[in-house]
């Protein structure tokens, strides 16, 4: 058998410390700016709004920024997930 050489004290250099991003709750009822939703998926976060509302008239006002950056937005119940590119929602158990 070859020796096999793995040293974790350089792999952990090449590894974040903290993951990017947090995981927001708000309440999407119309009183917060489109922009502030859009901005808060661009610094990487994810957010879980209530609806309170219609929700396609709601988040006309963000969804397709959310959707031209890459990100995505999915309607769970009475919540909408939205998420920075590369962020995944796995619907698989629904």
């Amino acid at each position: 058998m070859s020796d096999f050489n793995l040293n974790l004290s350089e792999a952990e250099e090449h590894l974040d410390d903290e993951p990017e991003g947090d995981v927001v709750l708000g309440i999407l009822d119309g009183t917060t700016e489109p922009t502030e939703w859009v901005e808060t998926v661009e610094a990487g976060n994810v957010l879980v709004l209530s609806v309170e509302g219609d929700l396609n008239e709601l988040a006309k006002g963000f969804a397709r920024s959310v959707r031209d950056m890459g990100g995505g937005l999915t309607h769970f119940r009475e919540f909408l997930v939205v998420t920075p590119p590369g962020i995944e929602v796995n619907t698989d158990r629904l």
